[in-house]
């Protein structure tokens, strides 16, 4: 485990941080870049190192992506199971390179696979996380057609995380494609009914709805900018927040 420093002063102590699986393929969007995954793991050690309880949900799609596979033609249920492996493989590569950064992680799956990992028990995660261990949650809900997102959300509220960290390319919510739209409209705070009224498409619904219900903020951030979890985590830097419109 990484040598604690002193505590900083965090504004959200417990979170689950969301992420995309294109994210660990770098620039080719498909496979585990692992000079890609290093930056990202240095960033998480480094919060978990300050006092920050972390938990990961990562997806699959740059191994696999289910609804793509289902729309060409394979049973649903068949190419979400097979998308679900793909983020244990993430999940992985992920905990090693934390480990590397002198953090413990452990892999929890819905998906029981115990020569690789460990199956999810709540009890058990949350003991991981008050011994200090990065949990890193794999296999979705275990169940067809719910997302990642929809897992994160599940797991954020099992957890009793304080947010839900979004980590995207870009470091907020626009009004468009910022890459394409150059004058798209940044967004610092929305509510939970303007991201599904304006179909943003930050989260899908259902995950969306489950923060809503269990009052967790969504935070979206960059991932791409060296040490942005850590200013996120003491409510600065650049960033937007999803809540209630008296809450975040």
């Amino acid at each position: 485990m990484a040598k604690p420093q002193a505590p900083a002063k965090l504004r959200y102590k417990r979170v689950l941080v969301k992420m995309s699986g294109e994210a660990l393929g770098g620039e080719k969007g498909y496979g585990i870049d692992l000079g890609v995954v290093a930056p990202i793991a240095k960033d998480i050690a480094k919060a978990a190192a300050v006092g920050a309880e972390i938990c990961l949900v990562v997806g699959g799609g740059n191994i696999f992506r289910g609804l793509m596979a289902s729309e060409s033609g394979m049973d649903r249920a068949t190419a979400d199971y097979m998308g679900m492996l793909a983020t244990v493989m993430n999940a992985l590569a992920l905990k090693t390179a934390i480990e590397r950064e002198g953090q413990s992680a452990r892999v929890l799956s819905a998906i029981p696979m115990p020569t690789v990992c460990e199956p999810y028990i709540r009890d058990k995660a949350l003991d991981h996380l008050e011994k200090g261990h990065v949990v890193v949650f794999a296999g979705g809900t275990g169940n067809p057609f719910f997302t990642t997102d929809t897992a994160a959300a599940l797991r954020a509220a099992e957890m009793g995380c304080e947010a839900l960290l979004k980590a995207t390319q870009v470091d907020g919510v626009y009004s468009a494609d910022p890459e394409t739209t150059p004058n798209a409209t940044r967004y610092d705070r929305l509510t939970y009914g303007d991201v599904l009224k304006q179909d943003l498409r930050i989260m899908d619904g259902a995950a969306i709805a489950l923060a809503r219900d269990n009052r967790i903020p969504i935070i979206v951030f960059s991932i791409k900018s060296q040490g942005s979890l850590a200013l996120v985590l003491q409510g600065r830097g650049s960033s937007t927040v999803i809540a209630d419109a008296a809450r975040g």
